[in-house]
């Protein structure tokens, strides 16, 4: 198979494993202030990792729950199993699969699947990008007083602060402001021209990695500033490419 049917099917079994359990209790693994972590978080990462595995047995592995593979590689998969997991848990139907492969720092691949939506984006570098096997690109709106943003406010208590001011600055100014709890559909919801930009302080690489593709390749632009203590945090601001999101930041 190759890097992208690999990566379809791969999301597509986890996202059936999630689906099947949503409605199911569920086991809790860690549990924090703000955040949680399932035992299907593990169990829908490993499937990923076995199906990623017999097609490239050589390839790093790189997720949200840990690491496989040959991390000596320049092909590295990044897994989020379950990127909206508090949604999940708490039977919200907004969180979706995300795999991106790339070969050093360049991405080739990036797949985000909604298992509750059926919902499937799809990119692969040089070819194209796709919503249920149709073309998509962003929105064509300029104006922040048209325009649909999503703040995330991270975890910690600098990205809160960050995230909560810039959300009532743009209140001022957008015509909607959203929270959706998911930065991988985000990132796809832009793409797909439902919204206009997604902004956030302090995001994982896992959690963006296949939207960065997806966006760019529909026509969107997304501006990554590595965190200075963690190379895999970054803060994030992708958006349409037309908007003019810094009036509000």
């Amino acid at each position: 198979m190759t890097y992208l049917e690999t990566a379809i099917n791969a999301a597509q079994e986890a996202g059936q494993l999630l689906r099947d359990h949503f409605h199911q209790d569920k086991n809790v693994d860690e549990a924090q202030h703000h955040d949680l972590k399932l035992e299907l978080d593990r169990k829908a990462q490993d499937l990923i990792f076995e199906r990623i595995a017999a097609e490239f047995p050589d390839h790093a592995l790189y997720g949200e729950e840990g690491l496989g593979g040959n991390q000596e590689s320049e092909f590295q998969w990044i897994v989020d199993p379950i990127d909206g997991t508090v949604n999940f848990f708490y039977g919200i139907p907004h969180f979706c699969v995300s795999i991106a492969m790339r070969q050093g720092e360049d991405i080739l691949v990036g797949v985000i699947y909604d298992p509750m939506t059926g919902e499937l984006w799809t990119a692969e570098k040089d070819g194209e990008v796709l919503l249920n096997g149709k073309p998509l690109k962003v929105s064509s709106r300029t104006k922040l007083e048209e325009a649909i943003v999503f703040i995330g406010c991270g975890k910690d208590e600098e990205a809160l602060k960050i995230g909560l001011e810039r959300f009532r600055k743009a209140s001022l100014r957008c015509r909607k402001m959203r929270m959706m709890g998911s930065a991988a559909l985000g990132m796809a919801y832009t793409a797909s021209g439902r919204l206009d930009a997604y902004v956030e302080s302090r995001i994982s690489l896992w959690d963006i990695a296949a939207g960065k593709l997806i966006l760019e390749m529909a026509g969107g632009s997304c501006e990554l500033v590595p965190n200075a203590e963690n190379s895999d945090i970054y803060a994030i601001k992708a958006t349409n490419g037309l908007i003019p999101i810094d009036e509000v930041l």
